[in-house]
């Protein structure tokens, strides 16, 4: 290595924020680059579905703060560097602007959307380099972000996560992924989750049997209730009653193939229906996620796919072991993928409802990669995008900025390359974050509230974690630590209509919106608007002027399957939920930075690129497998 690298390397300061697949292939690629001084933040525990690939950890470690752990593994083989390592989410407020300036160069290693995004703003207010990360499976990607050089992370859409209207969820369901938001985000949710949550399993129909009145009576289970007999009467309800209780709306079904009703005793003889949930297996026996239906009835392999009838009994034992194992959880469990018995449970039901519609069923492997997000992780993955972070974190620390790369890990070699270096796109003119351009808001400033706003807006789709809210120099609402008058003077303004506030905001209003830890500043533009499409518009109100994510729909995508793209936008990248794994779109048009050089050369676009769409129910995974024709690289003053 040249000694201008080492001598930028020995004295840098390094700022990792997240120890998962990629921090710990990328602290120990620095520590071994020789870089002094890192600091990781990481407010993850150690899972044991992190030891195939999160090499610094052990089974011992499971439990154990993933920062904290990954430090002292490394410290043993370079005992003499500086690591400091905190066990903290980075959006605490200890992480302000002033902790992100000490710093040469941030690394990210993040598996959400919100915390990149809000790293992103850091390092603008800071201005700090960032260097961004993520993979998914075999692809990969490394992107650079210099305040006033390149684009900041979210100068340009990232896709959008995957929603489903409630009625094809509830009434329609033509998609395996439909059945398991079905089994797990309603059944489950209302047999073991928050009661008070508003979940109507029910298919709406005048009939006056179907109101959720009578249907939460059907779902209270009673201390004196034999669990059998409760396991079959959910069952039947949801599974039977309910289905009839659809194909009575003849309209719906016009065109779409009718649901089968299925009832217990159809599928489970009545001695197999009483030795359900009787077996004396001391495998079902455990504390809490050890706990099994697959143990208890005898079935062991994952990839198996189960037929109707064991399905059925896996319901019914999985039903039957949360309330006699685990009673003291019900009313608070929320599902996850590495509880056992919640993932048999959202499979068999999954399952069942898929044989009423016709739907293949799926094994319970398959069915928990949908249920859980899961992209599997590859180790390789991880380690090349770890070096060519560190290649570009070094390009930073020496300021050679006709030399940074945006470069694409791709899962099959293109024109001999497996690795795709791009220039870095120019800033977006319009960017809201990096540009401070103004955004537009379409509202119905008489009906909708402060509240609306704030929730809907200007956090959720803003990213503001803690907003000040202005009209002129009015204060209408602070998110933080402020007096205890202000907050129920703030809390009122919340839930008046806009046109109503003590400072209306009516057509033509200029909302200013702040978020001090962020050092962000945006100004909204208000729009009155007295109507709303429901299905297309539901949130009553639409936000122009920033990057909306791009939807599967709007990218005519089929659901797993390969198709053209010839989008124009540039590349993206979207979180997955398992890991650090995130989807990657390769470059499609490259747009030139500023450049003093006459004789700069320009890259040919990305062309003919394959998409692979991964469904879930929370996250759509967007990944595109392009070939590179006649890529040429280009100097960047």
């Amino acid at each position: 290595m040249a000694s201008s690298s080492s001598s930028v390397i020995k004295d840098a300061k390094v700022l990792m924020v997240g120890a998962g697949g990629i921090g710990c292939e990328l602290l120990k690629t620095l520590a071994l680059s020789g870089f002094a001084d890192i600091h990781i933040i990481d407010m993850d525990t150690i899972e044991v579905s992190n030891l195939n690939r999160q090499f610094l950890f052990r089974q011992s470690h499971v439990g154990q703060s993933k920062a904290k752990v990954a430090r002292d593994a490394v410290l043993k083989f370079r005992p003499k560097i500086n690591i400091t390592s905190y066990h903290a989410n980075v959006k605490d407020p200890d992480f302000n602007v002033d902790f992100f300036k000490q710093f040469n160069v941030v690394l990210n290693g993040l598996d959400n959307l919100d915390a990149r995004r809000h790293v992103n703003r850091l390092c603008l207010a800071a201005d700090v380099p960032l260097v961004e990360s993520g993979t998914t499976g075999f692809l990969g990607q490394v992107t650079v972000h210099v305040k006033g050089r390149t684009e900041c992370y979210e100068c340009h859409p990232k896709p959008a996560p995957k929603t489903y209207p409630v009625c094809t969820i509830t009434s329609t369901p033509s998609k395996f992924v439909h059945c398991i938001v079905w089994a797990k985000d309603l059944l489950f949710t209302k047999l073991f989750g928050d009661k008070n949550q508003d979940n109507d399993l029910n298919v709406r129909s005048s009939d006056a049997a179907s109101s959720s009145k009578n249907v939460d009576d059907i779902f209270e289970h009673s201390k004196d209730e034999d669990i059998a007999q409760y396991g079959k009467k959910i069952f039947d309800h949801v599974f039977g009653y309910n289905i009839e209780l659809a194909l009575s709306n003849e309209e719906t079904w016009k065109n779409r193939n009718r649901p089968k009703p299925i009832y217990s005793k159809d599928v489970l003889s009545d001695e197999l229906s009483k030795q359900n949930g009787n077996l004396d297996n001391d495998n079902a026996c455990g504390d809490g996620l050890s706990v099994s239906a697959m143990s208890s009835l005898g079935m062991k392999n994952p990839q198996d796919v189960w037929s109707l009838r064991e399905n059925s009994r896996i319901l019914l034992e999985a039903l039957r072991l949360f309330f006699t194992k685990r009673e003291k959880e019900i009313g608070n469990l929320c599902f996850d993928k590495d509880d056992q018995l919640a993932v048999e449970f959202v499979t068999a039901a999954a399952n069942i409802r898929a044989a009423s519609f016709g739907i293949p069923l799926h094994s319970l492997f398959e069915a928990k990669g949908i249920a859980g997000n899961i992209v599997h992780a590859v180790a390789t993955t991880n380690a090349v995008i770890a070096g060519l972070i560190v290649i570009e974190a070094i390009k930073v620390l020496k300021n050679d900025i006709k030399s940074y790369r945006m470069t694409y890990c791709l899962e099959h070699p293109s024109r001999n390359l497996l690795l795709m270096p791009v220039e870095p796109f120019e800033p977006n003119k319009s960017c809201y974050v990096c540009s401070e351009s103004p955004v537009l808001l379409e509202i119905n400033t008489n009906h909708s509230k402060l509240k609306d706003v704030v929730e809907k807006i200007i956090k959720a789709k803003l990213g503001m974690s803690l907003p000040l809210v202005m009209n002129a120099s009015n204060l209408l609402y602070e998110a933080g630590d402020i007096e205890e008058d202000m907050v129920a003077i703030y809390n009122a303004n919340l839930e008046k209509v806009l046109a109503e506030l003590p400072s209306p905001v009516t057509n033509g209003t200029m909302l200013t919106v702040e978020d001090f830890q962020q050092e962000l500043k945006c100004n909204i533009n208000i729009k009155h608007r007295e109507e709303f499409d429901e299905e297309k518009e539901p949130d009553g109100m639409v936000l122009s002027g920033w990057t909306q994510p791009v939807s599967a729909e709007d990218n005519n995508e089929e659901s797993v399957s390969n198709g053209a793209n010839t989008s124009d936008a540039p590349a993206t990248a979207v979180e997955s939920e398992n890991d650090d794994d995130i989807g990657i779109v390769s470059p499609v048009k490259k747009r030139k930075l500023p450049d003093d050089s006459e004789n700069s050369n320009t890259a040919d676009d990305a062309r003919h690129h394959k998409q692979l769409q991964v469904i879930d129910d929370e996250d759509d995974l967007v990944m595109l497998d392009g070939n590179l024709d006649g890529f040429k690289k280009r100097r960047v003053s």
